[in-house]
C-alpha cells in the first residue's frame, strides 16, 4: 500500500511544476487582458478628446517628409546625371541612356531564340508541343522574365 501511494505522490510532485505553470499563466493573461483595457479605455478616452486627429496630423506630415526627401534625392539624382552628361558628345549620352533598355532587349530576344530553338528540336525530335514548351520554359525563366517586365512598366508607372 505505501508503494502504491509513493508512486502516486511522485507522479503528482512530477507534474506539479507544470500544473504551477498553469495556473501562472492564468494569472498573467488575466492581467494582460486588463492591461489591454485599460489601455483600450484610455485611447477611447483620448480619441474623444481629439487627440486621435492630432495623431493622424502627425502621420500626414510624416508622408510629406518622405515625399520631399524622395523629390529630393531625385533631383539629385539627375542633376548628377546632368553632370556626368557635360562636355560629352550627344552620341555619348545617347549610348549611355540606352545601356539598360539594350541590355534587357538582348536578354529577352535570347530567351525568345533559345525557347524556340528547344521546342523546335524537342518537337523535331518528337515530342508533343505541349510537353516540349513546359519543359523548354521553365519557372525560372518566367521569372526572370517576369521580373523585367515588371521592373520596366513597374518603374514607368511609379514615374507618372
Amino acid at each position: 500500500m505505501m508503494t502504491l501511494l509513493s508512486t502516486f505522490m511522485s507522479f503528482l510532485a512530477g507534474g506539479l511544476p507544470k500544473i504551477l505553470e498553469v495556473f501562472q499563466d492564468r494569472q498573467d493573461k488575466k492581467h494582460e487582458i486588463e492591461i489591454l483595457m485599460m489601455q483600450k479605455e484610455r485611447e477611447l478616452e483620448l480619441a474623444s478628446r481629439g487627440f486621435a486627429a492630432q495623431e493622424r496630423v502627425e502621420e500626414i506630415r510624416t508622408e510629406q517628409i518622405q515625399v520631399q526627401t524622395a523629390a529630393q534625392e531625385r533631383l539629385a539624382l539627375y542633376a548628377h546625371d546632368t553632370e556626368l552628361g557635360k562636355g560629352a558628345s550627344q552620341w555619348m549620352i545617347n549610348l549611355r541612356a540606352s545601356v539598360r533598355p539594350v541590355v534587357t532587349y538582348i536578354f529577352v530576344l535570347e530567351l525568345v531564340a533559345l525557347n524556340a530553338t528547344g521546342v523546335w528540336y524537342a518537337y523535331s525530335q518528337g515530342v508533343e508541343f505541349a510537353i516540349a514548351m513546359e519543359n523548354v520554359f521553365s519557372e525560372d525563366e518566367m521569372l526572370i522574365l517576369s521580373s523585367i517586365i515588371a521592373f520596366w512598366f513597374g518603374t514607368q508607372a511609379f514615374k507618372k
